[in-house]
């Protein structure tokens, strides 16, 4: 069975910074556009960046656009997000899957709260 385990969350001041990780297992990972998704206290799950299959392309949502940086190493199976200059906006539980194809199961999610 496919698995996706986000981590790296946690509790942060505003201005701060934090790496997700996604480890993904049992599945061809490197040949999907993978992306990070999240959702907001009473929000819907919106995808906030995304990255082809041979890391040439990203996208960003204008929320995010300068301060988060995804990137992913195919050969461990794993994607990153690191996120800078966070703002309590960014509070949410964050997730990771595929983009434009069928998403796999999603996992738990990790949290990450930004407040001082």
């Amino acid at each position: 069975q496919v698995q996706l385990v986000e981590s790296g969350g946690g509790l942060v001041q505003p201005g701060g910074s934090l790496r997700l990780s996604c480890a993904a297992s049992r599945t061809s990972f490197s040949i999907y556009a993978m992306g990070w998704y999240r959702r907001a206290p009473g929000k819907q799950r919106e995808l906030v960046a995304s990255i082809t299959s041979g890391a040439s392309t990203t996208y960003y949502a204008d929320s995010v656009k300068g301060r988060f940086t995804i990137s992913r190493d195919n050969a461990k199976s794993t994607l990153y997000l690191q996120m800078d200059s966070l703002t309590p906006e960014d509070t949410a539980v964050y997730y990771c899957n595929r983009v434009r194809s069928t998403p796999l199961t999603w996992g738990q999610g990790t949290q990450v709260t930004v407040s001082s």
